[in-house]
């Protein structure tokens, strides 16, 4: 692991993954106040380039100065191969994109966290984990969460990719094989487990099945519909944050940030 001199972030890590079998950034951001002595919780960001775009650091200063969070460490992932890291472990979409998902997985659950463990005073408790991202990003944090369930207990999601899907010729089987959906389908209730989403009304303009209703929409709404029937209460394990002219963009995804981390992280 190394250090580096930090631009936006308070800390940046470089760190070889034998997973992964490069190099990965890690860009880290402290709470207000922090010392090496204070006890964190934890946030895993995907696609942590877009760091400064979602204002991360700003958000996390303010949300603790103000004691509206409780104090955590955000970790924003600098992307890589990012059609090939992201996407759902060992289930490739149709183009075969997603290829490398369950390394990436493995990154950090094996490599990442028990560093950040070893270097920081993180707390132990899931509730006190999470983890976090955008569009393709998102369908990443949420099948990682989906997977591991005894690590994170706060998964949040914008614009996310929940689309992927195994075929793609046949439009009319697209509602029928979403990846995603199926997992949620097939799976079963992970006790502890909560989840947030965020969906913009000009998200895109696709409607596959013309019912009026964006797809980025659809798609989101339809995965919360899968987890209320696996027994997910839709008042207290999930919260879904429809944002009106909201856009597939960073512009959009800082916007709901706070909203996130004080749904997750919030001191009650």
């Amino acid at each position: 692991m190394q250090y580096a001199e930090a631009d936006y972030a308070d800390l940046i890590i470089y760190t070889d993954s034998v997973y992964l079998q490069l190099e990965k950034r890690i860009d880290l951001f402290f709470p207000y106040d922090y010392h090496p002595e204070l006890a964190c919780g934890l946030l895993i960001v995907n696609d942590g380039q877009d760091a400064p775009a979602l204002q991360l650091r700003e958000t996390l200063y303010q949300l603790t100065r103000q004691k509206i969070i409780q104090p955590i460490i955000i970790a924003a992932v600098h992307a890589t191969e990012r059609l090939q890291e992201y996407g759902t472990a060992h289930v490739p979409d149709y183009a075969k994109r997603g290829s490398k998902a369950h390394l990436y997985t493995a990154f950090l659950i094996e490599e990442l966290i028990p560093l950040l463990e070893q270097r920081f005073n993180l707390t132990p408790r899931p509730t006190s984990r999470g983890i976090f991202g955008c569009s393709l990003g998102g369908l990443s944090a949420f099948d990682i969460a989906w997977h591991h369930a005894w690590l994170f207990e706060r998964v949040g999601v914008c614009s996310g990719a929940f689309w992927w899907r195994r075929h793609s010729a046949n439009d009319n089987f697209a509602n029928f094989d979403r990846i995603i959906h199926s997992l949620v389908r097939n799976g079963y209730h992970k006790e502890g487990l909560q989840f947030w989403f965020e969906a913009g009304t000009a998200d895109e303009t696709e409607d596959r099945n013309g019912n009026g209703i964006i797809d980025a929409i659809d798609d989101t709404l339809d995965l919360i519909a899968e987890l209320y029937y696996k027994g997910y209460n839709l008042l207290t394990d999930v919260r879904y944050v429809e944002i009106q002219g909201g856009q597939h963009n960073q512009h959009t995804w800082a916007k709901a940030f706070p909203d996130f981390l004080t749904w997750a992280f919030g001191n009650k």
